[in-house]
């Protein structure tokens, strides 16, 4: 009789507590599973439900002054747990690696990121600088990060979220270890790179039959990569099995909550505006703006250029530009979304700062609300911003940690000198509650929140000024997914109520078809293609378009073994040398409103 192989890892009843002030507090409670190599096991649920916390116990790299981890974690059956710290640091990296969820604070701003994937591979693999080096470059191709040998020596900061995340990931295969845990490894990324991440580790796992612990919320990536999955919810198993039967017919409720709050895309066929999601418990929602009146805009865009210069040398003379923003013209009508899409360093990101000379302009016109918005002087522009405020992507970085929700929320009314503090204190208290949220949270600090509470908060910062236009760069990206659906049914909820004007950013196609008006393409720094919702979705109509769709995850575990492309094609840089004169671009109408660059 043939003995069943002995599994990459196995974990029994692992419980992890807390040191709090009342005593400990557990937060991970009777987790057992074991993972076969070649197969991948995902963990999902909303944020907090324990899902991080056990990767971090596997990796031994809890604090252990303040958690207290008790079970068996065997890693090729080596229980973890009884390792000395020595023993464990040769394990992590050569046996075990781990791309974590925020690339930033994961990568060392004080080393180039070059250096710090080959300090891994000369530490474990005795490979000589030179060598390294050579394997880095090859790594940073694979997880195409573009022109990467002058990117080598670029610093973490030097690199857009969805940029960083791909360092992190070309890190952690750099030793081929046979157990990867990956936790939120494509949240940060658009859907194209997504894909192609997605196909890289499936790769891995036929070459070198990797075991993979993938943590996720996003259920489409879960159907695409898992074999079996294991549903948590506050520190604790819900239920696991294969990825197939938990789709087909899942047994608890709170599974069906997450698979029925997943962004489908083209759901929205044959509706005429964004539409809120029907959350378990709620009646079916309907469309929030059927049509809008033809107005004349809120906001009015024309050859907006935005370029960062490139220095280098011992003088450091200029020898190029980032061409990051490039000739694009849209108008945003008041109580309108529209969103730009893209890959990640398209220049989304930059036209939202850009528009609130967060980051100034070197050519083009930007009209807001009758006013020409790069001409003002500082005291007129720091007025305006009242009517045009931004929610970035990270809400806990954009938070102060040492000030209190309360302090958040009314500096900015203070500041403008818009009322009293009292009369602030009772419109923060309002929009706590406007945003579910209890005006009894006020005085804590952003640390006590989720990271969905988090972007709540940001969301009534932003309102405090009672502003006409929002600007949301990536608001929902890093949240799971019935916290996402909240997140999206509250901004239509106050477009509805208060006739707010979104510049919705995002790369999750999914959300965008739900809450979008008009959608706008965008690649290295050009708008390619713009018009309605529908017509983008279900007529698209430019080469960059279609792929951006098929690229997105369909929440069916039938694409288990699906391959989105045999061959990674390079990634195009938007950096230009001195002299390089854009070429003029050519738009066709197809439709009304429907333009597409020739």
């Amino acid at each position: 009789m043939k003995r069943a192989a002995e599994p990459v890892l196995s974990i029994d009843n692992l419980s992890v507590a807390f040191r709090h002030d009342a005593g400990w507090r557990e937060v991970v409670s009777g987790v057992s599973l074991t993972l076969q190599a070649g197969e991948t096991l995902a963990i999902v649920g909303e944020s907090g439900s324990g899902k991080s916390v056990t990767s971090m116990a596997i990796m031994r790299l809890l604090n252990m002054r303040h958690a207290r981890v008790s079970g068996q974690i065997r890693l090729n059956g080596v229980d973890l747990l009884t390792l000395s710290e020595s023993a464990m640091r040769d394990i992590r990296g050569n046996a075990v690696a781990m791309i974590f969820q925020e690339p930033m604070t994961s990568l060392n701003p004080s080393f180039t990121v070059g250096d710090q994937i080959a300090e891994a591979l000369m530490t474990h693999r005795r490979l000589s600088q030179r060598a390294a080096r050579e394997e880095t470059l090859r790594l940073l191709e694979k997880v195409r990060i573009p022109e990467a040998a002058k990117r080598y020596r670029d610093y973490p900061h030097h690199f857009s979220g969805g940029m960083r995340q791909r360092v992190m990931i070309a890190m952690a295969l750099a030793l081929r270890p046979k157990l990867l845990i990956a936790d939120e490894p494509t949240t940060a990324l658009d859907v194209t790179i997504q894909g192609q991440i997605l196909d890289l580790i499936k790769t891995l796992q036929e070459e070198d039959g990797t075991a993979v612990l993938f943590i996720t919320h996003d259920m489409g990536v879960v159907a695409e990569v898992a074999d079996r999955t294991l549903v948590m919810y506050q520190g604790a198993m819900v239920e696991t099995g294969t990825t197939s039967a938990i789709f087909a017919a899942p047994a608890a409720d709170y599974t069906r909550t997450l698979i029925a709050t997943v962004p489908q895309l083209g759901s929205m066929r044959g509706t005429a505006g964004p539409r809120r999601f029907t959350l378990p418990g709620q009646p079916v929602a309907e469309d929030i703006a059927p049509a809008l009146t033809p107005r004349a805009p809120l906001l009015s865009v024309r050859h907006l250029s935005t370029r960062f210069s490139l220095h280098e040398g011992l003088f450091s003379r200029k020898t190029g530009a980032v061409h990051a923003v490039e000739n694009i013209s849209f108008d945003l009508l008041p109580g309108e979304t529209l969103s730009l899409v893209g890959e990640s360093g398209c220049g989304k990101s930059t036209t939202g700062r850009s528009l609130t000379r967060l980051v100034e302009p070197c050519a083009g016109q930007i009209t807001f609300d009758g006013r020409d918005v790069l001409t003002l002087p500082p005291p007129a522009l720091r007025q305006l911003r009242c009517a045009m405020q931004m929610i970035f992507q990270d809400p806990f970085a954009s938070l102060n940690p040492r000030m209190t929700v309360l302090e958040a929320l009314t500096e900015p009314y203070l500041q403008h000198r818009l009322g009293s503090k009292t009369a602030a204190r009772e419109k923060a208290a309002e929009l706590m509650v406007r945003t579910g949220l209890s005006p009894a949270m006020l005085n804590r600090y952003p640390h006590a929140f989720s990271g969905g509470q988090r972007q709540r908060i940001c969301i009534a910062r932003a309102l405090m000024l009672d502003p006409k236009m929002i600007i949301a760069d990536e608001s929902v990206s890093a949240l799971d997914v019935t916290v996402k659906a909240q997140i999206i049914n509250l901004l239509l909820d106050l477009q509805h109520s208060l006739g707010l004007a979104y510049l919705f950013i995002s790369h999750d196609m999914a959300v965008v078809e739900r809450i979008s008006h008009r959608v706008a393409v965008m690649l290295l720094g050009e708008i390619v293609e713009i018009g309605p919702r529908a017509v983008i979705f279900e007529n698209p109509q430019h080469d960059y378009t279609r792929r951006l769709l098929a690229s997105v995850p369909v929440p069916d575990p039938a694409r288990r073994h699906f391959r989105r492309q045999a061959e990674v094609t390079e990634l195009q840089s938007p950096v230009r040398p001195l002299g390089f004169e854009t070429p003029a671009r050519h738009y066709r109408e197809v439709s009304a409103g429907h333009w597409v660059m020739q």
